[in-house]
């Protein structure tokens, strides 16, 4: 288990970004939020996965690692892989890219949270990326926010928005850790 530390800045929290098959979406997230949240205070680990292993060892899509290189995202390499049980218990934080993403996240973090509960170990948050919205707002419904649609059948321009998106969603989750922070200090 990763264990997460107290900084000065406030409690480092452990990231999984979660898709289908770990090759375009969740990958892309992973490579944003790493170059976004460069040396900031608040992240300890960062990393993706699928929660399927159709493509597990595999690299990302050709167009996931063109559009991070064409944004200056040069040093970004990923095996894709498929979640474990025990990433529940590593991460903090799960974020799905979209609602079936969401759903068999939350399905398998029912049977983690009852072997847990045993142990009293803490079971990650599992939410849709698009929930952090802009000024560390978290969406009043879990998976209310907005979906990462999947450009793997598509073309160069389903990889820009995704990109998009997730730069967006990227800075509005550290806006929220940030936010949160300065909430558990004043009180």
């Amino acid at each position: 288990m990763t264990a997460t530390q107290d900084t000065p800045a406030g409690r480092q929290v452990n990231v999984l970004f979660v898709c289908l098959g770990n090759i375009c979406r969740s990958p892309m997230a992973e490579g944003v939020f790493r170059h976004v949240a460069a040396s900031h205070p608040l992240i300890n680990k960062i990393d993706s996965a699928g929660t399927g292993a159709y493509h597990a060892g595999e690299s990302p899509d050709s167009r996931t690692m063109t559009t991070l290189r064409s944004h200056g995202i040069t040093r970004y390499v990923h095996a894709a892989r498929k979640i474990t049980k025990e990433d529940f218990l590593t991460f903090d934080y799960l974020m799905a890219m979209d609602k079936y993403n969401l759903r068999d996240l939350q399905e398998t973090r029912e049977s983690v949270l009852a072997s847990a509960k045993k142990s009293g170990a803490k079971v990650a948050e599992v939410r849709l990326f698009g929930d952090f919205q802009p000024g560390g707002v978290l969406h009043e419904r879990v998976g209310g926010g907005e979906v990462v649609q999947d450009p793997y059948y598509g073309g160069v321009n389903g990889f820009k928005d995704v990109y998009e998106q997730v730069t967006r969603f990227s800075k509005n989750f550290l806006d929220y850790l940030e936010k949160n922070q300065e909430t558990e200090v004043e009180e």
